[in-house]
């Protein structure tokens, strides 16, 4: 690990070689917008809202997965990353079933947060709406295909944090979706613990809980920072609502 200086939308920072642009702009207060990204899972670089322009660099390069060298200078919000990111959202939009009237973790959805903070009022692109079906059959809860945006989430924090790898990615292009076990039935999983991790960081009505109003259906992603913490310093904080 070493110290190095860089340069992020006109400002120059230390930072340790180790750690992401992303990272490194939020410990600054610079807003990189982000779907797949989650404190306490490693990074794939999936849904390429976290782009960013570096100079000297012929193409656009992820945040999350894109590491700092001596003397890098980075832009984060310039009118090209603007355009790609709303397109991203767009077709993020037009290749599910994303009603929110009719969701419920409407106005608690990350996919909505962004449509909002990119501007976006209507979808350029012709709606696919394949047809994906719903998983019910878990006892407590359900995973809709139709409001999956494919951002791993899940499929991470099963694996890396629960230990049971349930979740994985089958297939490819618009047909590419998440399947518990051999492609099996939630509810049938021999594996899945039903410990919930995977609904609470879902960042879409992709996976709720069974009988969840929209009033409840809040998910809370902080347990994670917990549980990491936990193992690093080998030990459990017993009072998690003193962090809240």
């Amino acid at each position: 690990m070493a110290i190095v200086t860089l340069t992020i939308d006109g400002i120059q920072f230390s930072a340790k070689d180790d750690e992401s642009i992303l990272e490194i702009a939020k410990q600054n207060g610079i807003r990189i917008p982000t779907l797949c990204h989650l404190d306490g899972l490693s990074d794939v670089g999936a849904c390429r809202l976290c782009l960013v322009e570096i100079e000297g660099w012929n193409k656009l390069m992820p945040a999350c997965t894109t590491f700092p060298i001596e003397g890098m200078v980075i832009h984060t919000q310039t009118e090209k990353l603007k355009k790609y990111r709303r397109m991203i959202i767009e077709l993020l939009a037009s290749e599910g079933n994303h009603q929110c009237a009719v969701c419920v973790v409407n106005n608690h959805c990350e996919l909505q947060d962004l449509a909002y903070e990119v501007g976006l009022q209507y979808v350029r692109f012709p709606y696919l709406y394949p047809k994906k079906h719903v998983d019910a059959t878990h006892p407590k809860f359900i995973m809709d295909h139709n409001k999956c945006v494919l951002c791993t989430r899940c499929v991470r924090v099963c694996h890396e944090v629960e230990g049971a790898h349930t979740w994985d990615i089958a297939n490819r292009g618009i047909n590419c979706e998440i399947i518990s076990d051999l492609n099996q039935s939630w509810g049938s999983s021999p594996s899945c613990t039903s410990c919930g991790k995977c609904v609470l960081v879902c960042p879409t009505g992709a996976l709720i809980e069974k009988g969840e109003t929209i009033a409840e259906m809040e998910k809370k992603r902080d347990f994670l920072k917990y549980i990491v913490t936990a193992r690093q310093k080998r030990e459990w904080i017993l009072n998690m609502s003193d962090e809240e």
